[in-house]
């Protein structure tokens, strides 16, 4: 196998062990005899519910995921709705879910399913804000470059669902909450936003942050945040029965991934699965220390593997097509300069880059050069957030589909010795 189809296998598996149908069942309860409900949001919220019902058979319930990312199910709703930015079927979806957690007992089971996207899919604006204003704030913090716990802090106090509040809509009903991380430190009250996790933080605070990264915020918004938000504290009594439970994380792909490259002969060094931060000053890091780990190796040493995770930000200042992962992969091509022995893949474990459904791109000694004879300006790519259309150029992206699933950000970078 050459070093790009080993890159794409390593990607592969990362993916693949984090397969809801792999660890669901694992972490159900025997099904109890009385009511039993499943909701839930996110990239792989459809593939949990599947899971769910292999395990248990028909259930009663509703989850909302991404379109394309539907699943069969025998009795629980699949809703689709857009993301990264919400739409009205979100809003629908969301209202019905809230219906069918009303007027449950202390006696009934909720079974909620969250992943990454549950932000955006789970859409319930707060006061009086129109789903066309939450929207442009949503877009707007994409675009601002906020890490995601900040963003996370805005969304949660301008929704009805999010901090808590979707949780606290099923009390007195027993909740088990089963989330696959997508967030850096595996933060249960970040995943989706932590519709099911109390939070401490104010509206003051979530003021603060849009201020901070230069948020707009619509007359509706500004009122929200004036007085008090849903959100709903830790120890608030309407949490008591809750149960959260991160059954996948970014450290088990990661992991898996590790495991066979060490089968394969390769040395291997995870820089870490929680990393942040600005997509092309990461890659300038991981080119520096891909350089020098090559500068201290000879002939005789196994080759290296660097792999890390985590979820990277893009402050867009230009009008292409882009996302972290593809922008870490222009940034760190161009700061290899051409560099012999050392090949990369950085994709997203959901199959999404940003918006487009790519998941990300490779890159090797010849990119520059390619990239040369096509006409296509790297540096001008990176200056205008284009590095989705720049590697569809070279066919260098990488396109899986929907993957059912949503761990973040996967990168590896192959080391050969010079």
């Amino acid at each position: 196998m050459d070093d790009v189809a080993f890159l794409r296998s390593l990607f592969d598996r990362a993916v693949a062990v984090a397969d809801p149908m792999r660890f669901i069942s694992g972490n159900l309860p025997p099904r109890p005899a009385g009511r039993v409900v499943v909701v839930g949001a996110g990239k792989a919220s459809a593939r949990m519910a599947e899971a769910v019902e292999a395990a248990w058979g028909p259930v009663e319930g509703l989850v909302i995921t991404r379109y394309g990312y539907g699943r069969p199910t025998q009795g629980i709703e699949i809703a689709l709705a857009a993301h990264p930015v919400p739409d009205q079927a979100g809003v629908a979806a969301t209202a019905r879910m809230l219906d069918l957690l009303a007027g449950l007992g202390a006696e009934d089971l909720v079974v909620m399913l969250i992943s990454g996207g549950a932000s955006a899919l789970l859409c319930a604006p707060a006061g009086a804000m129109t789903l066309a204003e939450k929207q442009a704030v949503n877009a707007a913090l994409l675009a601002s470059g906020a890490p995601i716990d900040q963003m996370n802090v805005l969304r949660k106090h301008l929704s009805r669902v999010k901090g808590g509040q979707l949780a606290a809509a099923a009390a007195p009903a027993r909740v088990l909450a089963l989330m696959i991380s997508d967030v850096p430190g595996d933060d249960p009250a970040m995943i989706g936003s932590g519709p099911t996790v109390g939070d401490a933080s104010t509206a003051a605070e979530a003021r603060a942050i849009a201020a901070r990264w230069g948020i707009a915020l619509p007359d509706s918004a500004q009122a929200v945040l004036a007085g008090q938000t849903g959100v709903i504290p830790p120890g608030d009594p309407r949490l008591a029965g809750v149960e959260n439970r991160v059954v996948a994380a970014p450290a088990q792909s990661l992991a898996a991934a590790a495991e066979m490259a060490r089968e394969a002969g390769f040395e291997v060094r995870i820089l870490g699965d929680d990393l942040g931060g600005e997509a092309r000053e990461v890659a300038a890091e991981h080119a520096a220390l891909a350089l020098a780990a090559q500068a201290g190796r000879n002939a005789g040493m196994p080759p290296l593997l660097l792999l890390s995770g985590g979820e990277l930000t893009v402050t867009r200042t230009g009008n292409g097509v882009g996302g972290p992962n593809a922008e870490y992969a222009l940034a760190l091509a161009l700061a290899l300069d051409g560099a012999p022995g050392i090949r990369a893949i950085a994709c997203d474990t959901d199959g999404v880059d940003g918006a487009a459904e790519i998941a990300g791109a490779q890159i090797g000694p010849d990119t520059l050069t390619r990239a040369m004879f096509a006409r296509r300006d790297p540096a001008q790519a990176l200056a205008n957030n284009d590095a989705h259309s720049f590697f569809g150029t070279l066919g260098d992206q990488v396109v899986t589909g929907p993957t059912l699933t949503n761990v973040n950000d996967f990168r590896a970078i192959l080391i050969r010795p010079a």
